[in-house]
């Protein structure tokens, strides 16, 4: 059921700072290394959105104990050994956890079913199966376009050489590299074409794989430490994952948009505890802010970004590796002062909903006029007006026209409720944004 929307009120230049919760992106990627894991891990910071609920759920179902206090999470391994399957696994509308689950059926004994939301049955995971095929794995995706469900048969011996397709997502290649310790013999994977989408998130993988103890890496295997920036070739020894205390960054792809409150209120915020040196991929949108006129103050313990006085410039950017925060960069353009594009992100047609077409829709809803190809979006700031707008259960979309209403009378979010996907305390967070020097 849709929640009742909500009514976003304009406000002057912001002078604020905010703390947001742990990283999606590093809480699933613990949960999933930490279930694996030889042993008990304690895992700090860990987000509680609807996505990490179902990694939880389904991560339990394979066998492994989690316990839940707070932002504590304690995690019992499984030691590379899930449990059989009586159920299929709902991921829900988790991408994340589809593609990373789909990999951990190679694991599970016996026949295993992956499944989930209806728009689930509509992003397509052929890539990943037929890389799992290459190194062994009987598995295949049964609904038309390669999407799941999923249905594979587990628990043989798997490992070796394979051709990864992952022009539309990393977290194929991610989902490969994290079930690599536990396969019979070495993995080696190609990238087809040499091409890897949002190259950063497979750094953040190959990091925390490394953290639980295991030997991979770029390029050619010699060391556990990257040698090469080289993503064509990736490599993991088998070994297995070792529990261990584990800390979670706040999340910079949520940070992206109170970033973006700052630029578009003309005024100042302040993300705190989140490292200015963060290898997350969405710090890469500090950049594009810059390119705005925007002044970017990174420390160790919080990133401050203050608007230009002058207003913002407009861009003409690359966003291919920070997919989370285009959202927030096509609305910030709302109120640039020229025409600004975004390029080499086809692969946003495959998220939670079609977000170049979503964008398109509810941009020009706004007053903007925008067109869009197969892989780029060219926003020219209009005469900006009130507007209901969809959000296509999508929690990028709600997180970023909600900044749009920091301007601009009359926009209200319809079905709100989706930011719980991500961070449920969103709005109540984005409702404290004001003048006073600190929210907490």
């Amino acid at each position: 059921m849709s929640s009742s929307p909500r009514a976003i009120e304009p406000r002057g230049p912001l002078n604020a700072s905010v703390r947001v919760p742990g990283s999606k992106s590093l809480s699933n990627r613990a949960l999933l290394l930490a279930a694996l894991a030889r042993g008990e891990s304690e895992l700090d910071g860990v987000l509680d959105s609807d996505d990490t609920q179902v990694m939880a759920r389904a991560l339990r179902a394979l066998g492994a104990e989690i316990e839940i206090a707070g932002e504590r999470w304690r995690v019992r391994g499984v030691d590379g050994k899930p449990s059989a399957l009586s159920a299929a696994l709902d991921v829900h509308a988790s991408g994340t956890a589809a593609r990373f689950l789909t990999a951990v059926l190679a694991l599970v004994p016996g026949e295993s079913v992956l499944d989930g939301a209806a728009r689930m049955r509509q992003r397509p995971i052929e890539a990943l199966c037929s890389a799992l095929r290459q190194l062994g794995v009987e598995i295949a995706a049964e609904s038309p376009g390669g999407c799941p469900p999923v249905r594979c048969r587990g628990g043989a011996p798997f490992g070796g050489v394979a051709e990864v397709d992952a022009r539309s997502s990393s977290q194929y290649v991610s989902a490969l590299l994290q079930i690599g310790p536990y396969a019979a013999q070495p993995l080696r994977l190609q990238l087809k074409d040499g091409v890897l989408a949002s190259h950063p998130y497979v750094e953040v993988t190959l990091q925390a794989m490394r953290a639980f103890g295991a030997r991979c890496g770029l390029g050619e295997p010699g060391s556990a430490e990257d040698a090469t920036t080289d993503f064509g070739k990736l490599w993991v020894e088998p070994g297995g994952y070792r529990g261990r205390g584990y800390a979670i960054e706040p999340d910079a792809s949520t940070a992206a948009y109170f970033f973006a409150a700052a630029a578009i209120s003309g005024g100042r915020v302040r993300v705190e505890q989140l490292a200015g040196d963060s290898s997350q991929a969405d710090m890469g949108f500090l950049v594009v802010l810059e390119r705005m006129g925007c002044h970017v103050l990174r420390e160790p313990h919080g990133v401050t970004v203050q608007a230009p006085s002058a207003g913002l410039a407009p861009f003409d950017v690359d966003m291919n590796a920070m997919p989370d925060a285009v959202l927030a960069a096509a609305v910030t353009a709302l109120f640039a002062r020229g025409k600004s594009r975004i390029r080499n992100v086809a692969h946003l047609r495959i998220k939670e909903s079609d977000r170049l077409a979503a964008l398109e829709a509810e941009l020009r809803k706004v007053g903007a006029s925008v067109q869009t190809d197969g892989a780029s979006l060219t926003i020219t700031p209009g005469a900006l007006r009130g507007a209901e707008i969809a959000t296509y259960d999508d929690h990028r979309m709600a997180m970023a026209f909600a900044l749009a209403g920091l301007r601009v009378p009359g926009i209200r979010i319809l079905d709100p409720d989706c930011v719980s996907k991500s961070w449920p305390g969103y709005f109540a967070a984005l409702d404290q944004l004001s003048s006073e020097p600190t929210v907490s």
